[in-house]
């Protein structure tokens, strides 16, 4: 699982010779970071970077829908997020519960599922309302899955599932000598939904941030020098036709 720089290992130009349509990823993660980096360098407040990164989540999951991704999964506030100073915390709140409500006739009209993952203690009711009522919404729609991870952080989802298969199993609900990596899986916020195939992250860092630990172990990722404000469609095309040309073998070897 090797770290690619943006534009590393692209082939768009054959794929666009044979007539071939790239393979596309399943499931695509994305760390969305540099709003706050972003804003900065342009003189701005932190908040307005965040701000330019709402729009950026919506050019995305249009254009994630209309290539026919199954499920997107955006990290939207991290568990360690909190250490941040709370008028900024409070205006993410803010622009959360807006994109809840605001966004519900694109989400319609593109018939994407809704889903969060991560604990709610400490996500204000008002915001909780709002997605859940936009979860419910969305709930028979059959086209893709938009997952936004809202206060979450791997290792507390870890924790949360060994503490679960451990309460079952000291009741005798469940046989420890049973319990496998898809028992395991089961108990993740993930619960039913496939493993990333793509992790993206944006504004160069090099690092995995606590996200879906689990979840990525055989994906592939990309990273970009972009900041997630300045992100758009041809960037995501950048990383599928990277995606497409790389040499997934899972531990085997390759057919060649």
């Amino acid at each position: 699982m090797a770290l690619t720089p943006a534009g590393e290992g692209v082939n768009s130009a054959a794929d666009a010779r044979s007539g071939e349509r790239p393979a596309l990823p399943r499931h695509v993660a994305i760390i969305m970071d540099g709003n706050g980096r972003w804003a900065q360098r342009q003189g701005l407040p932190r908040i307005e970077g965040h701000r330019r990164g709402v729009a950026t989540v919506r050019r995305i999951t249009e254009h994630a829908a209309r290539l026919g991704i199954e499920q997107l999964t955006l990290y939207c506030l991290s568990s360690e997020n909190w250490r941040r100073p709370q008028a900024e915390l409070s205006f993410l709140m803010h622009l959360l519960e807006q994109y809840m409500i605001e966004e519900r006739s694109l989400l319609m009209r593109q018939r994407i599922q809704l889903a969060m993952i991560g604990r709610r203690t400490g996500i204000p009711d008002e915001t909780l309302r709002a997605l859940d009522q936009t979860v419910e919404l969305c709930s028979a729609n059959d086209g893709m899955r938009l997952c936004l991870a809202i206060n979450y952080g791997a290792r507390g989802e870890i924790a949360d599932a060994a503490r679960s298969l451990a309460r079952d199993a000291a009741a005798g609900r469940l046989d420890p000598d049973t319990i496998d990596e898809a028992s395991f899986a089961e108990r993740l916020d993930t619960a039913g939904m496939p493993d990333p195939d793509l992790l993206i992250r944006t504004a160069g860092e090099m690092r995995i941030s606590n996200f879906l630990l689990w979840q990525i172990s055989y994906a592939e990722i990309w990273v970009t020098p972009v900041a997630w404000p300045e992100f758009e469609e041809r960037h995501l095309d950048e990383a599928f036709a990277s995606y497409a040309n790389r040499d997934r073998r899972f531990g085997g070897l390759s057919p060649s």
